[in-house]
Order: C-alpha cells, then sequence, then structure tokens
C-alpha cells in the first residue's frame, strides 16, 4: 500500500469514529441541548368533556386519570368544553383546591355563565385558561356551592418550564393608566391664595374623585375584557 493510500484511510477511520462519537447511543434519547416541546392545547378529559351530572352526581369523565397521562408546559392551554351549569376554577393554593374553596388571591374563576346546577337547558360553552404558573396547578369546579368539586369534578398536574411564556402571556400589555388632573395655572381663580379659590379648588378635587372613580370602573371592564377573552360560545 503506498503512503498516499494508506493516509487517506487513516483520515476515513478517523472521522468515522468521530461521527459515531458524536452520535447518541440507541436508547438514549434526544441530546439534552434539545428544543423542547411546542405549546399544546389539552382538551380536558378529552371526549368526556368537563360536564356534571345534578340527577345522578357524577363527572362526565375521570380527570385525575387524564391529567396524569398528559405533560403539560409553560405556555400550554387547557381547553374546557363545558356549558354554564359548571365553572373552572384555577388556583395554585393546594389548601383551598382541598376544601373545594373558590376564594383567595391565588385563585381565577372560569365561569360561562351562572353556575346554576340545576340549570334546565345549559348552554355548551367552551373555556381556554392558559398555565402561566410553573409547579402544581388546581383546577376544580365550584359549582352547586362546591358539591361538583367535592363529587370529584376536579383534578391537579404539573407544569414543566418547557420553553417558558410566550412573549403574549410573559409581558401582557399594561392597564391604562388613571387620568390625572393638571394642577391650575397660576393667577387664576382655582389657584390657591387666590380670592375666591375656594370654592374652584373644592369643584377641582370633586373632578378630580370623579375621574379616579371613572378610572377604576374603566380597569374592572378591562379585566372583565381579558376575562371574556377567553371563553368562547360553543
Amino acid at each position: 500500500m503506498s503512503r498516499s493510500t494508506a493516509a487517506t484511510a487513516a483520515v476515513v477511520v478517523a472521522v468515522a469514529v468521530v461521527a459515531a462519537m458524536a452520535m447518541p447511543a440507541a436508547g438514549q434519547g434526544a441530546p439534552s441541548g434539545s428544543p423542547a416541546p411546542p405549546y399544546k392545547n389539552h382538551t380536558v378529559a378529552g371526549a368526556d368533556g368537563w360536564f356534571f351530572n345534578a340527577t345522578s352526581n357524577t363527572t362526565s369523565g375521570n380527570y385525575s386519570d387524564w391529567a396524569a397521562g398528559e405533560t403539560f408546559y409553560l405556555g400550554d392551554y387547557l381547553i374546557f368544553k363545558t356549558d354554564d351549569s359548571s365553572s373552572v376554577v384555577q388556583t395554585s393554593n393546594a389548601t383551598a383546591y382541598s376544601l373545594c374553596d373558590a376564594e383567595g388571591p391565588e385563585t381565577l374563576i372560569y365561569s360561562p355563565g351562572h353556575g346554576d346546577a340545576a340549570s334546565a337547558s345549559p348552554r355548551a360553552a367552551t373555556i381556554a385558561v392558559p398555565l402561566t404558573v410553573e409547579g402544581a396547578n388546581y383546577f376544580f369546579s365550584e359549582a352547586g356551592d362546591g358539591a361538583q368539586c367535592e363529587e370529584g369534578m376536579r383534578f391537579e398536574i404539573k407544569v414543566a418550564h418547557g420553553r417558558g411564556l410566550p412573549p403574549d402571556l410573559a409581558h401582557p400589555p399594561p392597564p391604562p393608566k388613571p387620568r390625572v388632573l393638571a394642577p391650575p395655572p397660576d393667577g387664576t381663580s382655582m389657584s390657591p391664595g387666590v380670592a375666591g379659590a375656594g370654592a374652584g379648588a373644592a369643584g377641582d378635587l370633586t373632578e378630580g374623585k370623579s375621574g379616579g372613580s371613572r378610572a377604576g370602573v374603566g380597569l374592572l371592564g378591562v379585566a372583565a375584557g381579558v376575562g371574556l377573552a377567553v371563553l368562547v360560545a360553543a
């Protein structure tokens, strides 16, 4: 074998060895640096949906079993196929969950109606709930004063980090700032120290309070709009 042929063979062998070392062994899965799964919509309980039969006091699905078979990440959505005789409560408080208690600052309530468990003709609805809290998340229905939750209409999940929150969930648009009245210009009848300023100043303060109240109502309207944005009539 000539020197050039031997050198070429050695290079081929070296390349093959490097390539083999770079490939993961069978059964080891993807490399540790592989990207997290894409964001996903999870339909709660699949075709069974999120329903409660008030006559038999039973739920339409086994929610704990369903949750145990799913993997959840930040930015995913839970899709509840339901009706207005039930509600969806989301909390990170384990005690509130165990007590079927929808009160508390860590609790969000998504309700397509009045939560009237005895409704004769409930209307179908779809509720989409984003997963924005990593770790333990708890869900239940507080309709019927908690009776639906107590009869099994609840489940808990573990939310992993995955890709993290997408921009629309990580950085939601800020609420509008309340209107602030500018101080009156010097030398006007509304300036302190000017004759007749008392009535003018009082009038200015009254308007400021009224403006603040209107701003507060506006903020509540924005919050209600955000809640309704995730409630889509089926």
